[in-house]
């Protein structure tokens, strides 16, 4: 009988438990089932196949354990091999956000008013603007941020033209970008990106730059709209 299936399927088999014992390192030689259920906890693609997992580790285990050189207990369909092999690649090399298409992201210098900032961002449509000083990212602005520095001026009975002729970085506030923003670089991981949009439900953005770093200029700012491509690309 031809064991292409059964022995592709046992190779993807040890690729995933070898990944998921790096990722768990914990101590001790867990059975598979019990490090499928502590990686689910840990990592998206475990938790979204845990009960593929558990049916491939049974497939498995009949394979080795219940075959002999002459015949082959069970030979595992196409559709079942193919989806051991796509969880093993995924666990060994998960897409990263280099795979997207770079895109020409626009920002303002420190030194734009207000209200140019502000005419800025109805040309162009952005709503999450980076602020640079020279090539240097020194931080996002956003809408919430230019109506609530309008609209305390308007509670204190200042001048908005004072306001709107201020330079846009004195305007920023350095806790809005850790509390509305992740950094990413371009080798981080698509579920990363993912991840940081389910982890934190204020998340307006995930800035991504070269090495992830503020001071780097922007290659890509992904918002929750983005999250169905990169859904599909880990579906793919």
């Amino acid at each position: 009988m031809d064991m292409t299936n059964a022995l592709e399927l046992i190779s993807a088999y040890n690729t995933i438990d070898a990944r998921m014992r790096n990722l768990y390192r914990g101590k001790g030689n867990l059975q598979f089932s019990d490090l499928v259920r502590r990686c689910a906890e840990i990592n998206k693609t475990v938790k979204k196949y845990e009960e593929e997992l558990m049916s491939i580790a049974r497939l498995r285990n009949a394979i080795v354990h219940n075959s002999t050189r002459e015949v082959v207990i069970a030979e595992p369909c196409d559709e079942i091999t193919s989806l051991a092999s796509h969880i093993a690649k995924l666990l060994s090399a998960p897409p990263k956000l280099n795979m997207l298409r770079q895109k020409n992201v626009k920002g303002v210098n420190e030194n734009m008013t207000v209200r140019e900032t502000i005419r800025f961002c109805a040309r162009e449509g952005y709503s999450n603007l980076p602020v640079y000083r020279g090539e240097k990212l020194v931080g996002m602005l956003n809408n919430r941020r230019i109506v609530r520095s309008l609209g305390d001026a308007l509670d204190e009975g200042r001048d908005l033209d004072e306001v709107l002729d201020l330079p846009c970085e004195q305007i920023l506030r350095e806790d809005d970008f850790p509390r509305y923003y992740v950094l990413l670089s371009l080798d981080s991981g698509v579920q990363e990106a993912i991840d940081a949009f389910e982890n934190n439900r204020k998340l307006l953005a995930v800035v991504v730059t070269e090495h992830g770093r503020m001071g780097d200029r922007i290659i890509d700012i992904l918002t929750a709209s983005d999250l169905p491509k990169l859904i599909q690309i880990l579906e793919e």
